[in-house]
């Protein structure tokens, strides 16, 4: 009798009421989960950092609760193994049925929805029949990842946080392409030449590269008078800046499987022409279109889709003048994330970033023919752009990829120095000059930033570091410099550093993982943050004083915002608004 009574305890009956598997461990180790994964969002953590701690933070949980599960003596072994199997198969089957924008998402966040499912049935159904709880069990852990096939996905905010939507709610993409009426440029704007004037934008961000506004004044009392609006348009999807060149304005969008070139009348938003290629990039984390920004030089457009398309065209009627397949010419594989590079235009080349192997990193083309003029080898990874500086009175390309920095001299190709700084991609800033031969490097995504010491004795070059910093943190937002203090994002939060020691002055701006501009003859900052909102910032070292803000456009914003002719440009993948800030 006594062992009847211990085979009915291990093996219960449907009719008896048997005994379940007491649930506090399974329970309370979801509840600790979700307590983390809600402290470490609320928190100032990384995004990759915060990412990965999370990761490992589940594997504990969920080795912990599946050792219970095996081990617990009150769950037939059968049964064991089909709540099993259904943990796995179900987001699995979530994978297969959801939306290609969804992408990893029901693999790396269906399991903890399981787990989680998992032991909240068995603490509500404690009081169930067997089969009952059994049943339930395995409905509920199925129905934990349903939720990924209905929605969809427009990649993850700056900090990491999924944009979710419907699956059946049309994509902003969408709604453009079905409502897409272009608004016509005047009649004289169309023809003519195309030449740079003083006050203009020709490239990513800036004609120096640098984000700085000079010679230009604008109104900092917005409380009294905001900023006017001018025209607000939709735009297809796309992470490039805008040029401002000769009345024109110049960027890149998608627009279904076409990565086009677009050339609007700066006063009004007008299409005055586009320029289509096929090609199409997406991907899950950062989602559709174009990543570069147009150049402008002599008449011409330089751009660069994130395929890898180079395009020179006649900047007046969008005419191709000649094209190249960059990943091609440097038998590169697509990055991860797509080509990003905006085009530098110096000595009657255009110099992009190819990706390649074989000592084809970097790459120049002739402006005139499209012919390759050297190709440098210049690291394996990157997402950042060309960058013409002078130092030691001697002009020179930098660049910044997995590898560190490289110096190239621009007619040849010959390479002048590097510094050593090998780590993983991402790797997307600009480097800043912080004075002469004084050069900030910021060297990935969460990582430190190096301030390095560039000198010339005799014929040799050296890089040497001065500091290394951990106070400018920044995932993919450049920095800029004003009177010895550099200015930029440390991880979500706006911060000052000092440019000689790398020390933090202060860390107080919200703006997410937004972009800045220097307006240096009044030293003010413009913001634009990760949702639309453009604030204004006194460039200041001794405390964080915001003068102004208002919200310029809606929606996720990685866009560079631009200053020109006395009007603020800004764009994001939904739309794009110019606003008189005079």
């Amino acid at each position: 009798m006594t062992t009847d009574a211990a085979v009915a305890i291990e093996y219960p009956s449907q009719s008896s009421g048997p005994a379940k598997p007491r649930v506090w461990l399974p329970v309370t180790l979801m509840v600790i989960y979700w307590a983390y994964i809600l402290i470490s969002n609320m928190s100032e953590m990384p995004m990759f950092s915060r990412f990965l701690s999370q990761m490992g933070a589940f594997i504990v949980v969920g080795l912990i609760f599946l050792i219970w599960w095996l081990f617990n003596r009150r769950v037939k072994w059968a049964d064991k193994f089909i709540v099993l199997g259904a943990a796995i198969a179900s987001p699995v089957l979530a994978k297969a049925l959801s939306d290609k924008t969804v992408g990893p998402f029901p693999i790396m966040n269906g399991l903890p929805l399981v787990f989680t499912g998992w032991a909240l049935w068995m603490l509500l159904a404690q009081k169930a029949r067997y089969g009952v709880w059994r049943g339930g069990l395995i409905v509920m852990i199925f129905l934990s990842t349903a939720i990924f096939t209905l929605i969809r996905m427009e990649g993850l905010h700056g900090a990491g946080m999924p944009d979710v939507y419907w699956r059946w709610q049309k994509s902003a993409e969408e709604d453009y392409l079905a409502r897409r009426n272009p608004t016509t440029a005047p009649a004289q704007a169309k023809g003519g030449t195309v030449a740079l004037r003083a006050g203009d934008w020709p490239g990513f961000r800036g004609a120096n590269r640098d984000g700085v506004v000079r010679g230009v004044s604008i109104n900092t009392d917005w409380n009294k008078s905001p900023p006017r609006l001018v025209w607000r348009h939709p735009i297809g999807p796309g992470w490039s800046s805008v040029s401002i060149v000769d009345g024109r304005l110049f960027t890149q969008e998608q627009r279904g499987e076409h990565d086009v070139v677009v050339c609007m009348d700066a006063a009004t938003g007008g299409e005055i022409w586009s320029h289509d290629e096929s090609g199409r990039f997406w991907d899950p984390l950062s989602s559709a279109g174009p990543r570069g920004t147009p150049t402008f030089d002599n008449g011409r457009i330089y751009a660069q889709g994130a395929t890898g398309t180079l395009l020179c065209l006649d900047a007046a009627g969008g005419n191709k003048i000649w094209s190249r397949d960059v990943l091609a010419d440097t038998n590169a594989k697509m990055p991860d994330w797509g080509v990003c590079s905006s085009p530098l235009v110096t000595h009657g080349l255009v110099v992009v970033y190819g990706a390649g192997q074989g000592g084809k990193g970097l790459i120049a083309y002739r402006c005139e023919s499209g012919d390759v003029a050297w190709t440098v080898n210049a690291g394996m990874y990157s997402y950042s752009s060309a960058q013409l500086a002078t130092i030691g009175g001697q002009e020179q390309v930098l660049f910044i990829s997995d590898a560190g920095v490289v110096s190239v001299e621009p007619a040849s190709g010959k390479v002048l120095w590097k510094y050593d700084a090998p780590g993983q991609p991402p790797r997307s800033l600009q480097p800043l000059m912080v004075g002469e031969g004084k050069i900030l490097v910021q060297l990935g995504l969460e990582s430190a930033a190096d301030l390095i010491d560039v000198a010339k004795n005799g014929d040799a070059w050296s890089a040497t570091k001065i500091w290394t910093t951990k106070n400018l943190k920044s995932p993919f937002n450049d920095f800029v410099l004003h009177e010895g203090y550099i200015y930029g994002f440390d991880n979500t939060i706006f911060a000052c550093v000092d440019a000689k020691t790398g020390e933090k002055k202060w860390r107080k701006g919200r703006y997410g993982t937004g972009q800045v501009l220097l307006i240096a003859d009044q030293g003010v900052l413009l913001v634009l943050s990760d949702k639309g909102k453009v604030a204004l910032v006194a460039a200041k070292p001794d405390d964080f004083q915001e003068l102004g803000a208002f919200e310029g456009i809606e929606g996720k914003t990685w866009n560079h915002p631009v200053i020109a002719q006395g009007r603020l440009y800004v764009r994001n993948s939904q739309e794009i608004a110019c606003y008189e800030v005079k």
